[in-house]
Protein backbone atom coordinates (compact mmCIF):
# COMPACT_ATOMS: atom_id res chain seq x y z
CA UNK A 1 0.00 0.00 0.00
CA UNK A 2 1.26 3.15 -0.92
CA UNK A 3 2.65 5.36 1.97
CA UNK A 4 4.15 9.27 2.64
CA UNK A 5 6.95 9.79 4.71
CA UNK A 6 7.85 13.56 5.16
CA UNK A 7 11.29 14.71 6.74
CA UNK A 8 12.84 17.74 7.53
CA UNK A 9 16.47 18.53 6.30
CA UNK A 10 19.54 20.97 7.30
CA UNK A 11 18.58 23.60 4.62
CA UNK A 12 22.07 24.16 4.41
CA UNK A 13 23.38 27.15 1.72
CA UNK A 14 26.17 26.09 -0.47
CA UNK A 15 28.32 28.35 -3.19
CA UNK A 16 28.82 26.43 -6.37
CA UNK A 17 29.84 26.68 -9.63
CA UNK A 18 28.61 26.23 -13.36
CA UNK A 19 30.64 23.12 -14.40
CA UNK A 20 29.19 22.82 -18.09
CA UNK A 21 25.53 23.08 -19.76
CA UNK A 22 23.88 20.27 -21.71
CA UNK A 23 20.99 21.28 -24.24
CA UNK A 24 18.11 18.61 -23.39
CA UNK A 25 15.88 20.17 -25.96
CA UNK A 26 15.40 23.66 -27.43
CA UNK A 27 13.80 25.01 -24.02
CA UNK A 28 14.95 22.74 -21.59
CA UNK A 29 19.02 23.09 -20.17
CA UNK A 30 20.89 20.89 -17.99
CA UNK A 31 23.01 22.71 -15.98
CA UNK A 32 25.83 21.31 -13.80
CA UNK A 33 26.94 22.34 -10.69
CA UNK A 34 30.69 21.70 -8.89
CA UNK A 35 31.54 22.52 -5.52
CA UNK A 36 33.27 20.66 -2.57
CA UNK A 37 30.25 21.85 0.15
CA UNK A 38 27.94 19.12 -1.79
CA UNK A 39 29.71 16.76 -0.32
CA UNK A 40 27.46 16.54 2.58
CA UNK A 41 24.30 17.28 0.00
CA UNK A 42 21.08 14.69 0.15
CA UNK A 43 17.83 14.27 -1.78
CA UNK A 44 15.97 12.01 -0.57
CA UNK A 45 13.35 12.43 -2.97
CA UNK A 46 12.89 13.24 -6.58
CA UNK A 47 10.34 15.70 -6.17
CA UNK A 48 12.54 17.92 -3.64
CA UNK A 49 13.64 21.38 -4.24
CA UNK A 50 16.77 23.28 -3.70
CA UNK A 51 16.35 26.87 -3.56
CA UNK A 52 18.47 28.97 -6.29
CA UNK A 53 19.37 32.59 -5.50
CA UNK A 54 20.23 34.37 -8.76
CA UNK A 55 22.28 37.90 -8.70
CA UNK A 56 20.08 40.66 -10.23
CA UNK A 57 22.05 43.22 -9.41
CA UNK A 58 23.15 45.96 -6.87
CA UNK A 59 24.33 42.86 -4.63
CA UNK A 60 20.81 41.78 -4.44
CA UNK A 61 19.69 37.90 -5.28
CA UNK A 62 16.12 36.22 -5.95
CA UNK A 63 15.46 32.66 -4.54
CA UNK A 64 13.40 30.38 -6.91
CA UNK A 65 12.82 26.74 -6.42
CA UNK A 66 14.25 24.19 -8.68
CA UNK A 67 14.28 20.49 -8.33
CA UNK A 68 17.88 18.32 -8.23
CA UNK A 69 17.46 16.68 -11.39
CA UNK A 70 20.72 14.55 -10.38
CA UNK A 71 23.59 14.90 -7.92
CA UNK A 72 26.36 13.09 -7.12
CA UNK A 73 27.95 13.76 -3.26
CA UNK A 74 30.81 11.86 -3.94
CA UNK A 75 31.77 13.97 -7.18
CA UNK A 76 30.63 16.97 -5.82
CA UNK A 77 28.40 18.12 -8.80
CA UNK A 78 24.48 18.72 -8.82
CA UNK A 79 22.29 18.60 -12.35
CA UNK A 80 19.63 21.25 -12.40
CA UNK A 81 17.23 21.48 -15.21
CA UNK A 82 16.08 24.85 -16.70
CA UNK A 83 12.59 25.57 -18.75
CA UNK A 84 13.24 28.59 -20.90
CA UNK A 85 10.70 31.15 -21.45
CA UNK A 86 9.88 34.90 -21.74
CA UNK A 87 10.76 36.92 -18.11
CA UNK A 88 11.75 34.07 -15.80
CA UNK A 89 14.75 35.47 -13.24
CA UNK A 90 15.81 31.76 -13.21
CA UNK A 91 15.36 31.32 -17.26
CA UNK A 92 16.88 34.41 -18.07
CA UNK A 93 20.36 33.70 -15.72
CA UNK A 94 20.23 29.76 -17.48
CA UNK A 95 20.34 31.10 -21.08
CA UNK A 96 23.40 33.97 -19.44
CA UNK A 97 25.35 31.02 -17.85
CA UNK A 98 28.97 30.07 -18.98
CA UNK A 99 31.35 27.44 -17.03
CA UNK A 100 32.67 29.14 -14.36
CA UNK A 101 29.86 31.47 -13.18
CA UNK A 102 29.25 31.30 -9.27
CA UNK A 103 25.67 30.33 -7.64
CA UNK A 104 24.79 29.96 -4.28
CA UNK A 105 21.55 27.19 -3.39
CA UNK A 106 19.77 26.43 -0.34
CA UNK A 107 18.43 23.08 0.76
CA UNK A 108 16.72 20.93 0.18
CA UNK A 109 15.32 21.96 3.76
CA UNK A 110 12.47 18.81 3.57
CA UNK A 111 11.64 15.58 1.72
CA UNK A 112 8.41 13.86 0.95
CA UNK A 113 9.46 10.10 0.27
CA UNK A 114 6.74 8.21 -1.01
CA UNK A 115 7.15 4.35 -0.87
CA UNK A 116 4.87 2.80 -3.29
CA UNK A 117 6.02 -0.71 -3.65
CA UNK A 118 4.01 -3.22 -6.02
CA UNK A 119 2.27 -0.26 -7.28
CA UNK A 120 1.16 1.19 -9.95
CA UNK A 121 2.25 5.32 -10.41
CA UNK A 122 0.30 7.84 -12.91
CA UNK A 123 2.45 10.84 -13.22
CA UNK A 124 1.28 13.86 -14.66
CA UNK A 125 2.84 17.33 -15.50
CA UNK A 126 4.20 20.17 -17.51
CA UNK A 127 6.90 21.31 -18.44
CA UNK A 128 8.15 22.45 -15.41
CA UNK A 129 7.61 18.68 -13.73
CA UNK A 130 9.82 16.88 -16.37
CA UNK A 131 12.69 17.45 -14.23
CA UNK A 132 11.61 15.99 -11.29
CA UNK A 133 9.74 13.21 -13.54
CA UNK A 134 12.89 12.28 -15.41
CA UNK A 135 14.16 11.40 -11.59
CA UNK A 136 11.38 9.52 -10.81
CA UNK A 137 11.70 7.35 -13.71
CA UNK A 138 14.67 6.81 -13.20
CA UNK A 139 14.57 5.67 -9.76
CA UNK A 140 11.66 3.27 -9.80
CA UNK A 141 11.90 -0.36 -9.78
CA UNK A 142 12.14 -2.54 -12.63
CA UNK A 143 9.07 -3.84 -14.22
CA UNK A 144 6.65 -0.79 -12.49
CA UNK A 145 4.07 -0.29 -14.40
CA UNK A 146 4.03 3.59 -14.91
CA UNK A 147 1.67 6.28 -17.06
CA UNK A 148 3.08 9.45 -17.38
CA UNK A 149 0.95 11.93 -19.36
CA UNK A 150 3.05 14.64 -20.12
CA UNK A 151 2.33 18.68 -21.91
CA UNK A 152 4.92 20.49 -23.61
CA UNK A 153 4.66 22.92 -26.68
CA UNK A 154 5.81 20.36 -29.38
CA UNK A 155 7.37 17.49 -30.37
CA UNK A 156 10.87 19.47 -30.21
CA UNK A 157 10.51 19.57 -26.42
CA UNK A 158 9.60 15.63 -25.97
CA UNK A 159 12.60 13.71 -23.90
CA UNK A 160 13.76 10.22 -23.85
CA UNK A 161 13.53 9.23 -20.59
CA UNK A 162 16.21 6.66 -18.62
CA UNK A 163 14.20 3.69 -16.97
CA UNK A 164 13.72 0.33 -16.09
CA UNK A 165 9.85 0.98 -15.38
CA UNK A 166 7.00 -0.74 -17.62
CA UNK A 167 6.40 3.14 -19.46
CA UNK A 168 3.07 4.35 -20.83
CA UNK A 169 4.03 7.94 -22.25
CA UNK A 170 1.42 10.18 -23.70
CA UNK A 171 2.45 13.65 -24.50
CA UNK A 172 0.55 16.59 -25.32
CA UNK A 173 1.51 19.45 -27.26
CA UNK A 174 -0.23 22.75 -26.41
CA UNK A 175 0.76 26.32 -26.57
CA UNK A 176 2.75 28.78 -24.19
CA UNK A 177 -0.75 30.30 -24.33
CA UNK A 178 -2.39 27.21 -22.72
CA UNK A 179 0.20 26.39 -20.03
CA UNK A 180 -2.32 27.35 -17.46
CA UNK A 181 -5.15 25.25 -19.12
CA UNK A 182 -6.40 21.93 -17.80
CA UNK A 183 -8.30 20.81 -20.19
CA UNK A 184 -5.36 19.21 -22.53
CA UNK A 185 -4.67 17.37 -19.56
CA UNK A 186 -8.40 16.56 -18.54
CA UNK A 187 -8.75 15.24 -22.06
CA UNK A 188 -5.98 13.08 -22.70
CA UNK A 189 -6.88 11.16 -18.85
CA UNK A 190 -10.24 10.19 -20.24
CA UNK A 191 -8.44 8.04 -23.00
CA UNK A 192 -6.33 6.44 -20.23
CA UNK A 193 -6.88 3.05 -18.40
CA UNK A 194 -5.98 2.72 -15.08
CA UNK A 195 -5.03 -0.57 -13.35
CA UNK A 196 -7.39 -1.89 -10.79
CA UNK A 197 -4.89 -2.75 -8.43
CA UNK A 198 -3.44 -0.12 -5.53
CA UNK A 199 -1.59 3.03 -7.09
CA UNK A 200 -0.48 6.39 -6.64
CA UNK A 201 -0.83 9.18 -8.72
CA UNK A 202 1.60 12.56 -8.75
CA UNK A 203 0.62 15.60 -9.97
CA UNK A 204 2.77 18.96 -10.40
CA UNK A 205 1.82 21.69 -12.94
CA UNK A 206 0.23 25.32 -12.75
CA UNK A 207 -1.63 25.95 -9.73
CA UNK A 208 -5.48 26.07 -11.11
CA UNK A 209 -4.16 23.35 -13.62
CA UNK A 210 -3.16 20.88 -10.66
CA UNK A 211 -6.43 21.46 -8.69
CA UNK A 212 -8.62 20.57 -11.66
CA UNK A 213 -6.59 17.25 -12.35
CA UNK A 214 -6.82 16.20 -8.53
CA UNK A 215 -10.66 17.04 -8.25
CA UNK A 216 -10.82 15.25 -11.42
CA UNK A 217 -8.53 12.08 -9.96
CA UNK A 218 -10.76 12.17 -6.71
CA UNK A 219 -14.22 12.73 -8.28
CA UNK A 220 -13.91 10.96 -11.77
CA UNK A 221 -11.48 8.68 -11.49
CA UNK A 222 -12.19 7.50 -8.10
CA UNK A 223 -9.13 7.39 -6.53
CA UNK A 224 -8.10 7.45 -2.80
CA UNK A 225 -6.77 11.06 -2.38
CA UNK A 226 -4.32 10.04 0.16
CA UNK A 227 -2.85 8.12 -2.64
CA UNK A 228 -2.67 11.39 -4.34
CA UNK A 229 0.30 14.06 -3.82
CA UNK A 230 -0.39 17.11 -6.07
CA UNK A 231 2.09 19.95 -6.00
CA UNK A 232 1.57 23.73 -7.70
CA UNK A 233 5.11 24.16 -9.34
CA UNK A 234 4.11 27.84 -10.48
CA UNK A 235 1.29 30.62 -10.52
CA UNK A 236 -0.49 31.86 -13.73
CA UNK A 237 -1.57 34.99 -11.37
CA UNK A 238 1.81 35.27 -9.69
CA UNK A 239 3.28 35.90 -13.15
CA UNK A 240 0.55 38.32 -14.59
CA UNK A 241 1.71 39.98 -11.24
CA UNK A 242 5.11 39.84 -11.43
CA UNK A 243 7.42 39.66 -14.30
CA UNK A 244 10.36 37.61 -13.25
CA UNK A 245 8.12 34.63 -12.81
CA UNK A 246 9.93 31.23 -11.77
Amino acid sequence: MPSIQRMRLQPVRRNLTVRNIEQVTPRMVRIFLFGEELATFNSPSPDDHVKIFFPVGDDQVEGRDYTPRFFDADACVLAVEFFLHEGGVGSSWAQQARPGDPLQIGGPKGSTVISAPGAWWLLIGDETALPSIARRLKETAADTEVIAVLAVTGPAEEQRFETDANLTLRWIHRPDSQASLAAPFLAALSQVDLPSSPGFIWIAAEAGVTKLIRDYAVEKLKHPPEWIKASAYWSHQQEQASPTGP
